[in-house]
Order: structure tokens, then C-alpha cells, then sequence
């Protein structure tokens, strides 16, 4: 895999995983979930991410309903040596009930959904293969066993779990090497660095932020759900609704100041912070930010060699402790065993 017009630096996911551009891309805006989207539009925009140096790329089986990996099996089959796209399985949704989230692990459910994952992006192997969820009623390491026998197979390269504790971190990779973990992690969610980021940079796990950005509160984009789309569902999250969204707009004023005074976007500063924490935790740090915007991806790859100074980091630490509102929409994820 080479790294021609590159912006980025690289670094190993995890000790186990491949090399990759210390930022990726998400993907999941680019089908649904926040407003209309231009497929034109993010076609150029991945096109434009691999001519910056971004190596990764990550979705998963139930982003559009499959929408997603359909979008970005093209690109991936027509730049399948710089590329590595991460995909995953176990969140199960109903087409029929928008709110429905539901959690399967079986070894059914996981075989069916890396076939069709392998069919829609039209590739021979899954780069980085998740958990997306985890259920609680099936052991862990049930369920990271299944996931390795696709890697004996050939049908995955590397293993990901998604949202999960330190605890079950360290079991997971006693059954089989976990490259990366998923989590949210930025300026106002920082619950991860209680308890997983600690076992991952024991076990040499590299750790993959989503929504580094806060879902685009932190760029500024918006203040308040009123100004998204109708369709758009962070309008039902807690966090950029009523009072909740006029407090937290009021704690980014140590980042608008931090951006004014280098000249660079509070997304940027943002991003920065994100990155810090790989030197600050002792542990590979691979953001995947989502953008449609070839603009915002180019402000975004930016961000990745930018080093906040100690005093600014001070500045933004007390950030999240202050957030008013829980980060996920009301939604609960419950075992499918249906």
C-alpha cells in the first residue's frame, strides 16, 4: 500500500494491523442519518480523501441499509493498493421502524453479514472486520472466536470490536489479537479514557475516535438542532437540543479563541486535541471524522499534524466534564435473538 499525495503521517493500527494514515474517513453521513446527501458529490469526496493520504476508510453493514458499502465498493476495487476500508457486523436494524436497534452475535448472523459485506464493496477479504455492538448475554469470547475463523478463512484480515469495556477488551484479545477499537472520544465525550484506554495501550490496541467532532457541534457548523435538516437525526440528540445546546454552545468559547489566535477552525483545534491523545495515552489514535465536503476533509487531514501547545491543551481539558446532555439519542440497543 503506498502513501504518494499524502498529507498525513502513518501509524500501525495496533500492534497487530496494518499501516495507515493517522486519520480516516467515516462514512456513514455519506448514506444517511445527517440530511441530503449527493452521491456525485461523495464519490469526489472519497476520490479526494486517497489523493490526500487517507488509507481508511470505515462503514458498516447496516449504514443505509447497505447503501454504504454499495457506495464505496467502486472506489475501494479502483484503489484497492492504498486503500483498507473497515466494515462491521452485529447491529441489527429494521427498515420498517427507523428508532429499532437490536444486537446480534451469533455465528449465523455474523457469517451472513460478511458475505454480504464481501458482495456489496465486491473485495475478497474485509481490511478491519467489528463488533459493532456487543451482546451481554453471549460471552465475549464466543463471539471473538466466530470472528477469528473468518480470518483462517481468509474473509477478514484484522479484527475491531466496537464500544466496549477494558474488561472485555482484555478477553477479546486473549482469544485472538484485536487490532482497533471504536469508541467515541472528543473534547465532550471522554468516558473511554476511564477504563479502555488504558487496557488498549497495555495490549498495544490502537483505539479509532468517532465523532471526534462531537457530530459537528464542535466545528461551529450549528448551535442548535433547529438549524439541521428535518431529516437529520441529530435534531432527537439531547446534547444540541433546548437549554442543553445553549450551555455547551457557550463552553466552545476556550476553542473559538484557541482558533482565532492560530489562524485555524475550531474543527481543526478540535481534531488536534484528538490526535494529541495517541502521545498523551501512549497508544495509536486513528480519528475517523465524517465529512460529504471535499473542503472539510481537506481542513480535516490538516488537523492531524497540528500540535496543541500545553497551555491550550489546559484549556480544553475541563471541557467534558461540563457537557449537559447524554451523547446518544435515546436509543438503547437491545440482544436480537429473534
Amino acid at each position: 500500500m503506498t502513501n504518494t499525495e499524502t498529507a498525513l503521517p502513518v501509524t500501525t493500527l495496533g500492534a497487530t494491523g496494518p499501516l495507515v494514515g493517522t486519520q480516516g474517513l467515516g462514512c456513514m453521513g455519506m448514506s444517511e442519518f445527517y440530511g441530503p446527501s449527493d452521491e456525485a458529490d461523495c464519490r469526489a469526496t472519497l476520490d479526494r480523501a486517497a489523493e490526500l493520504g487517507v488509507t481508511l476508510f470505515d462503514t458498516a453493514d447496516n449504514y443505509g441499509h447497505g447503501h454504504n458499502e454499495r457506495l464505496l465498493g467502486p472506489f475501494a476495487r479502483a484503489n484497492r493498493d492504498r486503500v483498507l476500508v473497515s466494515t462491521k457486523f452485529g447491529l441489527v436494524r429494521r427498515e420498517d421502524d427507523p428508532h429499532y436497534r437490536g444486537i446480534d452475535n451469533s455465528v449465523a448472523h455474523l457469517r451472513a453479514s460478511v458475505e454480504g459485506s464481501l458482495r456489496r464493496l465486491g473485495t475478497e477479504a474485509v481490511d478491519v472486520h467489528f463488533a459493532h455492538r456487543i451482546d451481554p448475554g453471549v460471552p465475549i469470547e464466543d463471539t471473538v472466536g466466530a470472528m477469528a475463523g473468518l480470518v483462517t478463512e481468509g474473509k477478514v484480515r484484522h479484527l475491531g470490536l466496537c464500544e466496549v469495556s477494558g474488561e472485555q477488551l482484555r478477553a477479546a484479545h486473549a482469544v485472538h489479537p484485536i487490532a482497533a477499537v471504536q469508541s467515541e472520544w472528543s473534547l465532550f465525550s471522554r468516558e473511554v479514557e476511564a477504563d479502555v484506554v488504558g487496557v488498549a495501550a497495555e495490549l498495544g490496541v490502537a483505539l479509532m475516535p468517532f465523532c471526534p467532532l462531537g457530530r459537528g457541534f464542535l466545528t461551529g457548523a450549528f448551535t442548535t438542532a433547529d438549524e439541521l435538516s428535518a431529516d437529520d437525526f441529530r435534531r432527537h440528540m439531547p446534547r444540541f437540543t433546548g437549554s442543553n445546546a445553549t450551555h455547551n454552545a457557550h463552553l466552545l468559547q476556550p476553542l473559538h479563541q484557541i482558533a482565532a489566535t492560530r489562524g485555524i477552525t475550531p474543527g481543526q483545534v478540535a481534531l488536534a486535541w484528538v490526535h494529541g491523545r495517541a502521545a498523551a495515552h501512549g497508544l495509536p489514535v486513528v480519528p475517523i471524522p465524517g465529512t460529504r465536503r471535499r473542503s472539510r476533509l481537506a481542513e480535516n487531514v490538516a488537523a492531524a499534524s497540528l500540535t496543541l501547545t500545553a497551555p491550550e491543551q489546559t484549556a480544553l481539558d475541563g471541557l467534558a466534564a461540563q457537557v449537559a446532555g447524554h451523547r446518544l439519542a435515546g436509543l438503547s440497543f437491545a440482544p436480537d435473538r429473534i
